[in-house]
């Protein structure tokens, strides 16, 4: 296993800056974080880290490779990825004045199960096809060929795992209680901000191409 630790350290390094860049993930966490509070915040990040392994199974499987290659199937995942932050754009964009509170954030506004908080972060990430361009060049340019498939899928654990604490971890920080309250009065304008950047994200993605 030693012989793979370079190799290991290069995968690791590239999905950190991937993963610490701001995009789709990064806005609902935030999102989710300041405005719906710490568990639906950390379903989300979970919903995320679930969303990378979709990704790495389907590198492992080559069929990533073929979706790449596919202008059809490229542009499918990439129109509905951003129907998909339109959506939750527009619905952050209704997000109305709560009045002031001594009751945790979330209770204060409309309840969300950990199922629609895991299934937003899930969805999110599986509809990025800038993610599925990454994790291709991945697993098809840094990974060597020669690197047994059981060395592979650690890659990937370590990748799941990665993603899924970076999040959490952002997550504690933005819910904690001195950055509640400063947000809690204005927690309708940050929907709305978060609205308007998804908005921004799912104009991106329309534009994006396979290079």
């Amino acid at each position: 296993m030693h012989e793979y630790w370079t190799e290991f350290l290069t995968v690791a390094l590239a999905h950190l800056l991937a993963v610490a860049s701001p995009g789709p993930d990064f806005a609902v966490v935030m999102r989710q974080s300041l405005c719906r509070g710490l568990k639906p915040a950390l379903w989300t990040s979970t919903g995320i880290g679930s969303g990378i392994l979709l990704h790495i199974t389907y590198s492992l499987l080559g069929i990533g490779l073929l979706i790449s290659q596919s202008v059809v199937a490229f542009n499918v995942l990439k129109w509905i990825g951003a129907a998909y932050l339109i959506w939750v754009g527009f619905q952050c964009l209704r997000a109305k004045p709560q009045a002031p509170s001594d009751e945790p954030l979330q209770q204060a506004l409309p309840s969300e199960s950990a199922w629609q908080a895991f299934r937003l972060g899930f969805l999110t990430n599986v509809l990025n096809p800038k993610a599925t361009l990454f994790f291709v060049a991945l697993f098809s340019v840094v990974i060597s060929p020669d690197t047994p498939k059981w060395v592979q899928g650690i890659y990937g654990g370590w990748m799941f795992v990665a993603t899924t604490l970076w999040f959490c971890g952002f997550s504690f920080f933005l819910s904690g209680e001195r950055v509640r309250r400063v947000f809690q009065r204005c927690s309708h304008w940050i929907e709305r901000v978060m609205g308007v950047v998804l908005f921004g994200l799912a104009a991106r993605l329309f534009a994006a191409t396979r290079d």
